[in-house]
């Protein structure tokens, strides 16, 4: 039984970081869509961090699949 609280937890702690990476992804193409014209440099930096930000936002989601998936073996 611990380990099914403990895998449960874990997918919930995901379901956060996940939250606050799409937050924070969202916000970044946002500021792209406005300031694509204006400052070259921060634009670069801010689809580098855009670009880093969806990867992880996709490793969390896969991550959590997975750990949905053990959750069907307990």
């Amino acid at each position: 039984m611990a380990k099914l609280d403990k895998l449960k937890e874990e997918i919930g702690w995901m379901k956060i970081i996940f939250g606050i990476l799409v937050a924070i992804d969202i916000s970044l193409v946002a500021w792209l869509a406005q300031n694509y014209k204006t400052a070259t440099f921060l634009v670069i930096i801010c689809a580098i961090g855009a670009f880093g930000t969806t990867i992880g936002i996709v490793w969390v989601n896969k991550s959590a699949y997975r750990k949905i998936n053990k959750l069907e073996d307990l």
